[in-house]
């Protein structure tokens, strides 16, 4: 949500650097942007909605020159999508970029008015503007009206301060958000991450909670929560791990969804060992044997993956899961204790109201375990144990490799708390790791059914509504499915148990609403056949996703059937992730829908 960009340059432009930056951060989802340099002392900024082609426009039309500056792409929070509400945020004297909310912003903005500050957007941001020049209208340096703006708000935020005079400072600082220092040669960058800053350097330092960075040419002078001046770590990234591209494919998002087999060819690998045929894990200083139960808290798509992997948690080693959804978490006091361990899962390890359940929970109980794709961000570092799913970045808003390498990461999880818990012996272990290990495999021969899904999927672009049917560990998948199908088409979808239709959802039933059914062969499956034949009964259009014995066993009457791979049941949650994937996606893409950043969503969700 939201990205940021600064550049100290050394005689070159940093206009078109910081338009490419911006282009870098597309994936967090935005619906306006901007950019502000300095020139000869002199502060000038250009604004637009909609795309960085916008942006772009305005700039041909109206260059800025300067080798200092700021940019941002914003996701609207307070106040609509419009130029005037767009970042930065300026004064006379000082612009600013913002990603987060200020909470006190009202109480700050009527005092501002009341001193004769004149507002003119809908934003917290311009608070921050307008507090920060009452400082340097009272005679405070720059470094100084900064640290002074920043004690008197409140919320979650990362920012990045441009002066008029200054042409060899940005100040930046972070409560709640990311944000990472760049280090080059002889300049210096300010990013949301390292994905930002990727061409322009890959010796990359990330601020702490509370952390204010005053750069210049020279580096950063970083300052703690309490003033005190610190050290944060310089790491060398590696290059390749950040920069990406379609390859080829039209949109991130089926990139993505056809990477699924090497990524979790790449988790696999981490948490196996090959020797032995056993896990292997960082969880393994997790005392999964004393400890009375698992709390697993995430929001939207790892939140479903928490639900497939509370099936596994609970009949492998036999250990009750609690879940939660990260924004509801602590607001309802859950009563925790020291026996239990508490998992949060979170692609970006940056989600607000994730890292807000975090930091309530890890005083009260046992373990904290983190469940991530980017091993710097807040979550991993505030976490005891941090298990990574290496994914690599995954560009598209929906999530597709994030949620099939989190159920591989949880299920290696599973496996390891039932081994201390005495519930696997050595041999069953090694069964379930050989049966996780198929997973790549038959990922890649769910993906090879594309052109049936494909079919499937535009048949059903017609549809106003769609319902998804799972039973066991496909319910929640069910779920996942239909969030997808919202999210990229904007069809209204909603996922039920199987058992749960004739309970109130079948009377939506009708030769207009497909319902899509994820159901392999498995012991569930005859009854998940009696709900299917109870919607055929009505009229409703069943595509039924099973395996090549459901699909002879149960065909008759459904308008359409996609053959999936056979496999174990302990991976065709992981297996069948991939049909709940494409067929959102190509319903979206037949619709002509922005596939990768569709509207009103952001990817890293970085504020409550």
């Amino acid at each position: 949500m939201c990205g940021i960009v600064g550049i100290l340059g050394q005689g070159r432009e940093a206009a078109p650097i910081l338009l490419d930056a911006l282009k870098r951060l597309e994936y967090r989802g935005y619906d306006s942007a901007g950019i502000a340099t300095i020139q000869d002392g002199h502060l000038d900024r250009r604004r637009a909605t909609g795309k960085l082609s916008e942006l772009a426009k305005v700039l041909e039309a109206a260059p800025i020159a300067g080798s200092v500056g700021i940019g941002h792409t914003r996701w609207a929070t307070h106040g609509a999508a419009t130029t005037v509400n767009a970042h930065p945020h300026a004064s006379t004297r000082v612009a600013v970029v913002h990603n987060g909310i200020i909470e006190n912003f009202r109480e700050l903005r009527e005092q501002l008015k009341a001193e004769g500050h004149p507002f003119v957007t809908q934003t917290d941001t311009e608070t921050i503007v307008h507090l920060c020049q009452s400082f340097l209208d009272r005679q405070l340096s720059p470094a100084d009206a900064a640290a002074a703006t920043l004690a008197k708000l409140e919320g979650a935020f990362a920012l990045a301060f441009l002066f008029e005079g200054e042409g060899d400072l940005i100040v930046a600082a972070r409560r709640g958000s990311p944000l990472a220092i760049g280090y080059g040669d002889g300049e210096m960058f300010v990013g949301s991450d390292a994905l930002a800053l990727a061409p322009l350097t890959n010796r990359i330092s990330y601020l702490e909670e509370g952390d204010l960075a005053l750069v210049t040419r020279k580096g950063a002078e970083i300052h703690d929560a309490s003033g005190a001046r610190v050290t944060r770590a310089v790491q060398v990234i590696e290059v390749s791990s950040v920069v990406v591209d379609k390859a080829g494919y039209k949109h991130f998002m089926l990139k993505e969804v056809n990477e699924q087999p090497t990524v979790s060819a790449y988790a696999l690998a981490h948490y196996v060992d090959n020797e032995t045929g056993l896990i292997r894990s960082e969880a393994e200083d997790v005392d999964f044997a004393q400890a009375s139960r698992i709390v697993l808290v995430a929001c939207g798509t790892a939140h479903y993956a928490c639900h497939i992997a509370k099936y596994w948690f609970e009949k492998l080693a036999r250990l009750p899961v609690e879940i939660d959804v990260a924004s509801e978490f602590r607001y309802r006091e859950p009563p925790l204790s020291k026996s239990d361990v508490a998992v949060f899962v979170s692609q970006s390890g940056e989600t607000a109201d994730t890292l807000a359940a975090l930091r309530h929970a890890a005083p009260q109980v046992g373990h904290v375990v983190s469940v991530v794709n980017v091993t710097t961000s807040t979550i991993a570092r505030e976490s005891e144990t941090v298990l990574p799913i290496l994914a690599g970045p995954e560009i598209g808003v929906a999530s597709t490799k994030a949620f099939t390498s989190q159920l591989v990461t949880l299920a290696t999880l599973a496996i390891l708390a039932a081994r201390q818990r005495g519930r696997l012996s050595p041999d069953e272990e090694r069964r379930l790791v050989r049966v996780l290990s198929e997973a790549p495999r038959h990922l890649a021969e769910a993906i090879a059914a594309a052109p049936e899904i494909e079919a499937a999927a535009r048949e059903m672009a017609e549809a106003r509504d769609v319902l998804y049917l799972g039973r066991g560990p496909f319910f929640p998948l069910a779920l996942e499915g239909a969030l997808k199908l919202k999210e990229i088409s904007y069809i209204h979808a909603e996922g039920y148990a199987s058992g749960e239709l004739k309970h109130g959802p079948i009377a939506l039933v009708d030769s207009s609403v497909p319902v899509v059914v994820l159901a392999p062969r498995d012991q569930l499956f005859d009854k998940t056949v009696s709900n299917m034949q109870e919607v055929m009964a009505r009229g409703g259009r069943v595509i039924l996703f099973t395996d090549s014995v459901g699909a002879q066993t149960a065909s008759e009457g459904a308008a359409r059937v996609v053959v999936m791979p056979t496999c174990d049941p302990f991976i065709a949650p992981i297996v069948y992730a991939v049909p709940a994937q494409l067929l959102a996606y190509y319903a979206a893409a037949f619709l002509g829908k922005d596939v990768d950043q569709p509207r009103n969503l952001a990817k890293s969700v970085t504020v409550e």
